[in-house]
């Protein structure tokens, strides 16, 4: 804290020196920086080479690189369909999303009820893998009110030509892996670093932040009055929102997003 009651963190800047056959120098520098993600269990290192663009990495605790490996792993499973543990989530999703609706198959007509691109919904999980379906799967389970709402298109006035639910959600799961930087050994952005202290507070911080990102998509695209073909601007509103929400000052918990109570305006939170 300095005098004038501002904060401050010390940066390891990394140098890139030539007269060392390109090798790294690193010295310390006390900087002003944002208190909204200051203090938050972590310290920045910044790599810069001549060229004058930084690289930022972040040292992480114990509990956050056991966090982080534990959902990486999540990230790490593809989807295959000869799994029966996979066989059996993907049937559970259907009888959380269609209670009382006889499933005919794992490959079925049906499943286009859902917003699936054909009869066989293996085939879409290629750019979420395992955790998209388990994000989905959470989703009805621990916020029902909400994914029946968005599942049958239940709030606002709709386009004629809507998103598909099912490859939607695929799609909130790779844009959070993306934003988060979750396939890389560290987060590269100060908004994954931020998130990884809201997951070392919360196992399920990911399944629930994949949630709030739904929901707001759906926000989103009511407020746009959008149609299938804007869904690309609707992903990156969404995920300029999520991000601008992180770095607020006063979040420490995943529950303090300011858009998570999209989840409980209209629905029973179950535990």
């Amino acid at each position: 804290m300095g005098d004038n009651g501002g904060s401050f963190v010390t940066v390891r800047r990394i140098t890139k020196g030539p007269d060392r056959g390109g090798g790294y120098q690193s010295t310390h520098e006390v900087v002003a920086g944002s208190t909204a993600w200051i203090g938050k269990g972590f310290s920045c290192v910044c790599a810069q080479g001549i060229d004058s663009d930084a690289r930022l990495s972040f040292d992480l605790t114990p509990c956050q690189e056991e966090c982080l490996r534990k959902l990486q792993c999540r990230v790490d499973v593809a989807y295959e369909s000869s799994k029966k543990e996979h066989q059996e989530t993907l049937r559970t999703l259907w009888y959380a999303a269609y209670p009382g609706v006889k499933l005919h198959g794992l490959i079925s007509e049906q499943w286009k009820e859902m917003g699936w691109q054909g009869k066989d919904p293996s085939t879409d999980f290629r750019g979420g893998g395992f955790i998209s379906l388990e994000n989905l799967l959470f989703f009805a389970r621990r916020y029902p009110k909400s994914f029946q709402d968005l599942l049958r298109k239940q709030e606002g006035n709709r386009a004629l030509c809507e998103y598909p639910f099912a490859v939607a959600g695929i799609n909130v799961t790779f844009m959070l892996i993306q934003m988060l930087d979750l396939q890389v050994a560290k987060p590269r952005s100060i908004v994954g670093a931020i998130f990884l202290n809201l997951l070392s507070e919360n196992d399920w911080a990911f399944d629930i932040l994949y949630c709030i990102a739904f929901k707001l998509m759906d926000q989103q695209w009511l407020a746009m009055h959008a149609s299938y073909m804007d869904f690309n601007t609707v992903m990156k509103s969404t995920r300029r929102q999520l991000e601008q929400e992180l770095l607020l000052e006063n979040v420490s918990r995943i529950e303090d997003l300011p858009s998570f109570k999209l989840l409980l305006n209209r629905s029973q939170h179950l535990s």
